[in-house]
């Protein structure tokens, strides 16, 4: 599995989990995953948000 791969699954479950849009991000090769509400960096390194209420439900 790849590190981005591991990144997304990883944010994906922090989104469900916290139940607020994370968004992960890609500075200078480093991989990050924050909560979107404090993401203030580049648009450009925005990799993908994972919105927890755009998914159906969990169970």
């Amino acid at each position: 599995m790849s590190d981005l791969s591991l990144a997304q699954n990883h944010a994906f479950d922090l989104a469900r989990t916290l139940m607020v849009p994370v968004t992960l991000f890609e500075i200078e090769g480093e991989i990050g995953i924050m909560p979107s509400a404090d993401y203030d960096g580049d648009e450009d390194a925005i990799i993908n948000e994972y919105d927890p209420f755009a998914y159906g439900s969990a169970h």
